[in-house]
């Protein structure tokens, strides 16, 4: 991954990195050895910081181990074994292949007020710039001015939305058009933007799933990806909504947005942690090549503030 990237994660991670390092440092101004007392604090600290309490257990407890093993008794040796766990935690979700027979085609989901209709804006402008032939569909149906906005994105990135007229259309017909126009047109990637919907909706939920069986009806295996947004500023909530879209629609990718207004941006490992689900992209600007794909040494050196990394 070039410097562009890691700087940006590790900009974007700036407000999360302020609390965490300072917390580090303070406390190991007052202590001159790792112990137990430490190892509390710590855990105070990594909770603090939206890793949650599973992943903090889990680290506390990796770190303890090298405590008694004397592996551990620095900062710097205290930040490598953070770095480890960290690494360890974030590579076990599978990134999905990519390797099918065009049209690919993404869901996009997630609650309200996220950036989904954003983010696949982005994610077009970044296909359309690799040369792929890019197709948009206007699912969400429900939001006054969604399909409007999402042909914003699609003027900008020049891809063409398929949509249906008024706020009453069925969005699961919307798809069903989508895949024809893909399959008829022979694109690269189709990308499908839903309603935002609370978790806890059923009626919304069960929609969904009828959306996924429409599209599947005509590519047996699509979608191909389905990706939930979420924004990163709700911290722990946002493990909450990805637990019940998981359960819903068997997510295969995340995309993290508004990373860079966020302090919480350690709720990427319990997400992960929980659901092995992978992070494909964060969002960390506004602009149009502010959405980068995921890179788990850049988020971990941007957590943790290393040296010798651009932060």
């Amino acid at each position: 991954m070039g410097f562009k990237f890691w700087k940006k994660t590790g900009d974007a991670l700036s407000k999360t990195r302020a609390y965490f390092s300072s917390g580090l440092d303070a406390l190991f101004s007052r202590k001159t050895k790792i112990d137990a007392e430490t190892l509390d604090d710590l855990e105070a600290l990594l909770i603090g910081a939206d890793l949650g309490v599973t992943v903090t257990r889990r680290l506390i407890e990796a770190l303890s181990v090298s405590v008694d093993r004397k592996e551990v008794s620095d900062l710097v040796a205290l930040k490598a074994k953070l770095r480890e766990t960290l690494l360890e935690i974030l590579n076990t979700a599978i990134v999905p292949s990519a390797d099918f027979q065009a049209p690919l085609v993404t869901l996009f989901v997630g609650v309200n007020g996220v950036g989904k209709t954003t983010s696949i804006g982005k994610m077009a402008a970044q296909l359309k710039s690799e040369r792929k032939t890019v197709l948009l569909a206007a699912a969400d149906t429900f939001r006054a001015g969604a399909a409007k906005q999402l042909s914003i994105w699609g003027e900008r990135a020049g891809a063409e939305v398929i949509q249906h007229p008024g706020t009453d259309a069925d969005p699961s017909a919307v798809a069903y058009d989508a895949v024809s126009a893909a399959l008829a047109r022979k694109v690269d990637h189709l990308l499908i933007d839903t309603a935002g919907r609370l978790q806890t909706k059923h009626n919304l939920m069960e929609e969904l799933k009828k959306m996924i069986r429409v599209i599947s009806k005509q590519i047996p295996d699509a979608p191909h990806r389905k990706i939930l947004v979420l924004d990163a500023t709700t911290g722990q909530n946002a493990l909450s909504q990805a637990e019940h879209f998981q359960k819903a629609t068997s997510l295969t990718g995340i995309v993290l947005s508004k990373l860079d207004g966020s302090g919480k941006g350690g709720i990427i490992v319990p997400i992960v942690e929980s659901l092995s689900v992978p992070v494909l992209y964060v969002g960390v600007g506004e602009s149009m090549e502010d959405l980068i794909p995921f890179d788990a040494e850049a988020f971990v050196s941007g957590l943790l503030g290393d040296e010798g990394t651009g932060f």
